[in-house]
This record gives C-alpha cells, sequence and structure tokens, in this order.
C-alpha cells in the first residue's frame, strides 16, 4: 500500500479533441486517455449524456480526481493511470 506521500493525484487535465484527455500525474507521468470507448458502451443515461462534446469538455478536478458533473462521472485515478477504463 502506498504512503500518503506516494499517493498519485491527477494534477492536471487538458482536453484534446473528441473525448481524449491528456492527463498529468503527481508523480510526473502524462498520457493521453481515450474514454470513447467507456462512454460508447455504458447503457447509463447518467453515462451516455457525456457523449455531447459540450458536457464532456466540462469536467473538473477535485482534490486530485477527474469528474463530471456533481460526481455523475469519475474514475478510480488508478484505473486511469493504468489505462483500464474500457
Amino acid at each position: 500500500m502506498k504512503t500518503k506521500s506516494n499517493i498519485i493525484k491527477i494534477i492536471n487535465a487538458k482536453f484534446l479533441e473528441k473525448y481524449k484527455l491528456k492527463i498529468s500525474y503527481s508523480d510526473g507521468t502524462e498520457q493521453i486517455v481515450d474514454f470513447e470507448p467507456f462512454l460508447r458502451h455504458s447503457q447509463h443515461p447518467e453515462v451516455q449524456k457525456y457523449l455531447n462534446a459540450q458536457k464532456f469538455k466540462n469536467f473538473t478536478l477535485s482534490d486530485g480526481d477527474l469528474m463530471w458533473g456533481d460526481f455523475d462521472l469519475i474514475f478510480p485515478i488508478m484505473d486511469l493511470y493504468e489505462n483500464k477504463i474500457a
């Protein structure tokens, strides 16, 4: 288990195109995450509404977490970090 000082957080997220974000982590790692497969395969209306490009672009960072709406859509940081959101 990671100690408190080794906890990975998202420090920046930038919209690139369509459903892709460039995510920067507290350990210096940067990567591009494509959310489209997850959004397209979900049957849940609260998730599918983020297929709307304007809604998808409207994400926030809160305490190192990437989220949309009022916790409508949020991913475990390690799933994002390991690019396992499909």
